[in-house]
């Protein structure tokens, strides 16, 4: 019989590296690189409009990358044609249809893994686990604030 391991930074690093990997493996049948698609999952999430700013502060916070990378990535997005700018206020995003069709695209495929990944984890486990991991993340940015 196997124990489980405690929950520890290994332990965290391997299942993010193990799932990101399955999530970029997905995202490469469509050539999207991962933060492209943050960027596309903020701007779906916040109604398909968001303000510049705001997605660069939200990129920034949760990814660790600097504003030069986050901006990087949105000029690919207006340039592929699936962020515009809004006319008239360029601090204004809002996702095209073809950016409105790859999220939706790239959300089916990974709906189906999650799926598969976390089919028969009893929800007091998962919930456990979250609140865990919420919290630890809380903690590690307060230390990376100098708290």
């Amino acid at each position: 019989m196997t124990t489980a391991p405690t929950v520890n930074g290994q332990v965290i690093g391997q299942a993010h590296y193990a799932t990101r990997a399955v999530l970029e493996s997905l995202l490469a049948a469509t050539g999207t690189t991962f933060h492209q698609s943050v960027a596309l999952n903020a701007t779906a999430d916040s109604g398909g409009r968001i303000e510049r700013p705001g997605l660069v502060d939200r990129m920034t916070s949760t990814l660790k990358i600097d504003p030069t990378a986050v901006e990087t990535v949105l000029t690919g997005l207006i340039g592929q044609g699936l962020l515009a700018e809004e006319p008239g206020d360029p601090a204004r995003l809002a996702m095209t249809a073809a950016g409105s069709e790859l999220h939706r695209t790239h959300r089916a495929a990974l709906s189906e893994v999650t799926a598969r990944l976390y089919a028969d984890l009893p929800a007091e486990d998962l919930a456990t686990a979250g609140r865990v991991l919420t919290e630890v993340t809380a903690r590690a940015n307060a230390v990376l604030a100098g708290g």
